[in-house]
């Protein structure tokens, strides 16, 4: 089973911004309650959606310059990424429905 990217501070521009796919990254931290709540959920979209889009994790806390960059202020935020650009924005521990759907639109 794939599992999330483990995206950094460095790896953004690459994994992220350059990908030919939608990206979604979620970015959390260890201490982070509903954080760990929907790590599961995370990890079983990194499989459903292996080869159609990335699915990406960045820690807050090993790198701050992502998280600074896009205003992320209040964690779990999870963003979506097309062509290099911010598409969306989901805040918050949400249902994988949810997440699947605003996922889901950017794969047209």
């Amino acid at each position: 089973m794939s599992q999330p990217l483990h995206i950094t501070d460095n790896s953004f521009q690459a994994d992220v911004l350059d990908s030919t796919k939608p990206v979604l990254v979620d970015f959390w931290a260890t201490w982070c309650g509903p954080c760990r709540m929907i790590a599961p959920i995370i990890e079983d979209l990194a499989g459903e959606y292996e080869g159609k889009a990335t699915i990406g994790k960045v820690d807050v806390d090993n790198n701050p310059q992502i998280a600074m960059q896009y205003g992320v202020r209040s964690i779990p935020t999870l963003l979506i990424f097309k062509s290099g650009k911010l598409v969306d924005t989901i805040i918050g521990a949400v249902s994988k429905p949810y997440m699947v759907e605003h996922l889901e639109a950017q794969l047209n």
